[in-house]
């Protein structure tokens, strides 16, 4: 029997303050105190993928169709909720919380503890 995906979080996308290539730390959980870098965002399920934290195992089956294909216990990096994380600040390097500005019709973000641009 195949596994149904999970459904999205929310139908309506919300913006996410984190992005892909941003530099974080883990707030809560087993990776709690770790920084990494955000690999990828999955916006609908409120989900963040960091480099190198939350690994999970993956016991991959190789197949003859195939031959290309990894195959043994894969490790790889696993999601975490978006709130579990916080952005690290470029200038002071402490997490801090994001803020938008509107500057010339144009969004901009802002760490909350400096001041500065993302």
């Amino acid at each position: 029997m195949a596994r149904r995906k999970k459904e999205p979080v929310n139908a309506k996308r919300r913006a996410l303050k984190v992005r892909t290539d941003d530099e974080v730390i883990v707030i809560s959980g087993k990776d709690k105190g770790k920084t990494g870098r955000v690999l990828r965002v999955d916006v609908s399920h409120e989900r963040v993928y960091v480099e190198g934290l939350n690994i999970v195992k993956r016991h991959q089956r190789p197949l003859p169709t195939a031959p290309q294909r990894e195959a043994g216990v894969i490790e790889r990096e696993g999601p975490i909720h978006v709130s579990n994380v916080m952005l690290i600040d470029p200038k002071t390097k402490k997490p801090t919380r994001v803020g938008i500005s509107r500057e010339g019709g144009q969004r901009n973000r802002i760490a909350r503890r400096s001041g500065t641009k993302i």
